[in-house]
């Protein structure tokens, strides 16, 4: 399927105001340790889609504008101005927003330590030399680690946010989101998520694994941070359990597909095209979905997952077109 020009202008647009929004809440230069800033900034900043934040954002506020009866309220990242002022985020929406900051940051972390020498060794991501390229193998390391660090400095301040709410019951109500935001942040990206996916998929690289070890691994090493973007925009939201569930389910259908996806443009596209090499799974000997079924397979399996993911989605009956749209992209993409 030839992915939709139109999504790909919005998303572009929406990651172009999102990356705008992140340096408002990038850490502040100061002390003799300029190189870590430096590298932080360009790791953070060298593009992407920002395809987990504005899951988030979305998911969040395709909720609230169901719980409004579908009534239309400007999303963050629909505001488009380069001189925009973006003090008027109080509360809620600062929450949400640095929550979003903070997850790009965990992503990008990951990027970065993957690229590393002793996990894949690539020199380019995003068209870029990757940060270890770049500033070397020991500040590679470092700069992953002031990424992952930042982020939950990040979130630690959204429990700060809430000191702004006058009314005690909104105040609990609000911590209790945020917590379970915060539970949901950490558990994905630790050793129960997408860290648990990586060790598992460095210790069998170079071995035949089997099709349960393989979505083991892309479950927690690809899916587990899709996950926490769908469930900490609706958790925030306020989401019932049944629009949680149905979310998970979401989630995981959505960062299977993914992931095959991705194993498929690894053979078919070209470095031009996706920024980075290409056949590296091959060059690292790693099992994918496509050595194990091939591409045809792999290309009916991410059809299927796409059209159960659309089918539960749907059965939302949410307003936000645009993450319907979001989520039909994510796994017909081309890059």
């Amino acid at each position: 399927m030839i992915a939709d020009t139109n999504i790909e202008e919005k998303l572009h647009q929406k990651a172009e105001t999102f990356a705008q929004m992140m340096t408002a809440y990038l850490p502040k230069e100061q002390g003799q340790q300029k190189t870590i800033f430096d590298a932080l900034s360009y790791s953070l900043l060298a593009g992407g889609k920002r395809i987990r934040p504005i899951i988030l954002l979305e998911t969040y506020q395709a909720l609230k504008e169901q719980e409004k009866g579908g009534a239309l309220r400007a999303s963050q990242l629909d505001i488009i101005n380069e001189n925009a002022d973006f003090s008027w985020f109080k509360t809620l929406d600062d929450i949400v927003t640095k929550f979003s900051v903070a997850l790009e940051m965990i992503h990008t972390y990951s990027l970065v330590h993957d690229d590393l020498p002793a996990m894949d060794n690539d020199e380019y991501r995003r068209g870029k030399l990757t940060t270890h390229a770049k500033y070397g193998e020991d500040m590679g390391i470092l700069a992953g680690d002031a990424l992952l660090n930042g982020a939950f400095e990040l979130v630690a301040e959204a429990f700060a946010n809430i000191k702004d709410i006058e009314n005690s019951t909104d105040a609990i109500t609000l911590y209790d989101r945020v917590s379970r935001a915060y539970q949901m942040l950490s558990s994905r990206s630790g050793m129960y998520g997408m860290i648990g996916g990586q060790v598992v998929d460095v210790e069998r690289t170079g071995s035949v694994l089997s099709k349960e070890e393989l979505l083991f691994i892309y479950e927690l090493k690809t899916g587990a941070l899709l996950e926490a973007s769908f469930l900490i925009g609706a958790i925030l939201s306020g989401a019932n359990q049944e629009e949680l569930i149905r979310f998970t389910k979401i989630a995981k259908k959505v960062g299977l597909a993914f992931q095959i996806q991705d194993d498929i443009l690894d053979v078919t596209s070209t470095m031009e095209v996706l920024g980075k090499p290409i056949n590296s799974d091959e060059k690292n000997q790693k099992t994918t979905y496509v050595t194990l079924y091939g591409i045809e397979d792999s290309k009916k399996e991410v059809e299927r997952l796409s059209k159960e993911a659309m089918e539960e989605l749907k059965a939302l009956k949410l307003e936000n077109s645009f993450l319907t749209e979001l989520v039909s992209y994510l796994v017909n993409r081309e890059k």
